[in-house]
């Protein structure tokens, strides 16, 4: 069998940042919350009438980087990413496979009993290559718990493991608190 071309030919390269325009509707009312709606090319935030400009910034800031999160990671289709790497690396596969919004201190996690994965959307802004060693990193538990030499063994059959850990690395770097691949185990 031949292997899927798993990673992009330009290792640099993310994915595209979605663009979209940006329209604000301030509701009478609406009295505390705000809401954004992504359809099409178009968000739209509802906000409060009596929000101030500051407060509106900022709420326009925090809602549109929560849209380019989602479609960012409605671009990836981490069933098809994850049977390709389970294919290609011999690896179990596992029962799911989600994105996970609030691993803001990691970069994925399994959970061997039910054959879960969850990986997060933040990884959806990296070069693909990354989210696949986070993947076969997860991936890998299911197999083997912990962090031992079998452990090793299997991730590094994905051929761009050192070069993905050095990227989050360099990520936890240069980042409030950093986020590291993880599971139920003791590292």
């Amino acid at each position: 069998m031949s292997e899927p071309q798993l990673f992009e030919p330009d290792l640099l390269a993310g994915p595209a940042e979605p663009s979209f325009t940006v329209e604000v509707v301030r509701s009478k009312r609406r009295r505390k919350t705000v809401q954004a709606l992504h359809r099409g090319d178009v968000v739209r935030i509802s906000i409060p009438a009596n929000m101030s400009k500051a407060e509106e910034a900022h709420w326009v800031e925090v809602m549109t980087e929560r849209m380019r999160k989602r479609a960012r990671a409605e671009s990836v289709d981490l069933t098809r990413r994850v049977r390709d790497l389970c294919a290609a690396y011999d690896l179990r596969r596992p029962t799911s496979v989600r994105w996970a919004d609030n691993q803001q201190s990691r970069w994925g996690s399994c959970t061997p009993s039910d054959g879960a994965i969850r990986v997060s959307s933040r990884l959806a802004a990296f070069p693909r290559w990354v989210l696949d060693y986070v993947l076969v990193h997860e991936l890998a538990h299911l197999s083997v718990f912990g962090h031992g030499p079998e452990f090793d063994e299997i991730v590094n059959r994905y051929p761009l493991a050192e070069r993905a850990r050095g990227f989050l690395m360099a990520i936890d770097l240069t980042t409030d608190g950093g986020a590291t691949p993880a599971c139920p185990s003791s590292d």
